[in-house]
């Protein structure tokens, strides 16, 4: 594995009852980089995510190499900001002794020394009083507090990954903001990779160095953020974008990808993209595209070439008429 390579994941393929939900997915994490995996629920990012921390669900099967594996040294080299911060703290101990049994889960200190560092880390999350809140229980904190306290438990044993499941699903904008700042400052104090998933393209383009989008367990594109977001070489990427309010030209409607993704025990031949893709031709329903590099970027599609350029003009609707 190159020295430049935290995290390489090979051919990762995940099923249930031998239906693929993840199908030959590879992509490497850099040291102290933070990559968004994008795509539409069902597109199989959290369960990518899950199989780097050794928490698929039972019935799951993988296969696939992840070098090296994480798994087996999860909360130490590799760590969980879930979605739910209520759910993810116990509501029958107080928060400071959660962090210090975190901390002496990996780490022969002494109860006072972990409880040290459990308050240490809830006072580098931003928590006023942090030694008297140490001896509240979650219910006691305000919902972006157990947030911090959560990003708090995942870096205190300053891991390589850390990994964020919709770490601001339902949060409104400030909170949002405040959540991925604070997310931010904690791994550039530990020298933290960050691994997020999200549906939030705007969290991607101000968050994330590189951005890897799915569609139906495939990588689709993967590029660095900026790139991706300013000139996709994917239809869908482009018809995610496109869905943005920002990308919608005045007197027209909001653009919407048409139809749904395909439930992966009834995938389409060929690109499982063909029966949404504005360009599908031919060799669409018949092959599926392998990921090829395209400007410095990975891309599986074969009509890439074809693309536009605004590429979101494909999914705009004609202007409104006049009633």
């Amino acid at each position: 594995m190159p020295s430049d390579v935290l995290l390489s994941v090979r051919e990762l393929r995940i099923a249930f009852d031998g239906v693929e939900v993840v199908r030959g997915l590879s992509f490497d994490v850099r040291p102290r980089e933070a990559l968004a995996i994008v795509g539409e629920s069902g597109a199989g990012k959290s369960l990518t995510a899950r199989a780097l921390l050794g928490m698929l669900p039972r019935g799951a099967t993988r296969s696939g190499t992840i070098e090296p594996d994480l798994a087996a040294h999860r909360g130490r080299r590799i760590s969980l900001v879930p979605q739910d911060a209520l759910s993810a703290l116990s509501p029958v101990h107080p928060v400071g002794d959660q962090l210090a049994a975190a901390v002496r889960s990996v780490a022969r200190v002494s109860r006072k020394e972990a409880r040290a560092r459990a308050v240490a880390a809830l006072d580098r999350v931003g928590i006023p009083d942090a030694a008297r809140k140490a001896r509240a229980y979650p219910h006691e904190y305000s919902g972006g507090m157990r947030q911090r306290a959560v990003i708090a438990m995942a870096t205190i044993n300053e891991p390589d990954i850390v990994v964020a499941d919709e770490p601001t699903t339902a949060l409104d904008e400030e909170r949002r903001d405040q959540v991925l700042r604070v997310l931010a400052e904690q791994r550039e104090a530990v020298g933290a990779a960050l691994l997020l998933v999200t549906h939030d393209m705007d969290v991607v383009r101000d968050h994330a160095d590189r951005v890897l989008v799915m569609y139906a367990g495939r990588l689709t594109e993967l590029g660095r953020a900026g790139e991706v977001l300013d000139r996709p070489r994917a239809p869908y990427t482009a018809g995610l974008l496109a869905s943005l309010p920002q990308h919608a030209p005045p007197g027209r409607r909001l653009p919407a990808l048409r139809g749904t993704p395909p439930a992966p025990a009834a995938l389409p031949p060929g690109c499982a993209f063909t029966p949404r893709c504005p360009l599908a031709a031919d060799p669409c329903h018949t092959a599926e595209p392998e990921p090829q590099e395209v400007a410095g970027r990975l891309v599986a599609c074969h009509r890439w070439p074809e693309l536009p350029y605004p590429a979101t003009e494909l999914f705009q609707e004609e202007e409104r008429q006049p009633v």
